[in-house]
């Protein structure tokens, strides 16, 4: 049993000085708003997901009809983002799947792979890793003597060693949902950005004695979110191209 958290509250400040004032989540690449494009790839409907709002709210609500969101009402990071999530799903006893509403080129047979690889492990959190020849200011995947996971730290954070570092984290995990909802509360923001970022709930999981697995897969342009205009412009044409 799996259920999906889709984080879409962001407003896009790089794309929205087109003067085009929409949630990034509600741009368009062919004709298709990302969330859409996002939503149709998840394996979970309707009833078994929940959207993290924000800016402009009412754009996404009104456009997805019967779906369940959660408000995030101060922009404080991904980890603040699920944790505004997490009262919508109750007493819910079950994994998650965590993602981005604004990276449309994710694929169905990609968010499958991480969910299989996740539910038959029995690990408290899976992370999707993958790599990527785009120069993408994504986080490093830093594994252990042994190979297995040991950290993911933010592009700004980076060492200049671990910058070397080409497994990119994609920003996309699978969890226990109520280990997940325990580690939020570990979270700090004692880093470049000042926000409480997702990508520390595996490490600190795992600082717990928990087991956390990476699901690594050769990701290339399904790592490509939509931050900048030449960004969506890219993902249009792939998505024309895939056809």
């Amino acid at each position: 049993m799996i259920k999906s958290i889709v984080l879409a509250a962001g407003k896009g400040t790089r794309l929205a000085q087109e003067g085009i004032d929409l949630p990034k989540a509600m741009r368009t690449a062919l004709g298709r708003p990302l969330l859409a494009w996002v939503l149709e790839a998840l394996p979970t409907g309707k009833s078994d997901t929940v959207i993290v709002v924000g800016y402009k709210k009412e754009r996404i609500t009104e456009a997805l009809p019967g779906w369940t969101f959660a408000e995030q009402t101060e922009q404080l990071g991904t980890g603040h983002a699920v944790m505004s999530a997490v009262p919508a799903l109750g007493d819910y006893d079950g994994d998650v799947l965590i993602c981005c509403g604004d990276m449309p080129l994710v694929r169905a047979e990609s968010y499958a792979a991480l969910v299989r690889e996740h539910t038959g492990s029995g690990a408290a959190c899976t992370v999707l890793s993958g790599i990527s020849e785009e120069p993408l200011p994504f986080g490093r995947v830093i594994r252990d003597e042994r190979g297995d996971f040991d950290r993911i730290v933010e592009d700004r954070d980076c060492t200049p060693e671990e910058k070397k570092c080409r497994e990119l984290n994609s920003g996309i995990i699978a969890a226990d949902f109520k280990k997940l909802v325990s580690a939020l509360s570990e979270l700090r923001t004692d880093n470049a950005q000042g926000e409480y970022y997702l990508t520390d709930i595996p490490r600190i999981l795992k600082d717990r004695g928990e087991r956390v697995r990476v699901c690594a897969r050769n990701l290339g342009e399904e790592l490509i979110g939509v931050n900048t205009p030449e960004q969506l412009r890219q993902v249009e044409a792939i998505l024309r191209a895939r056809g």
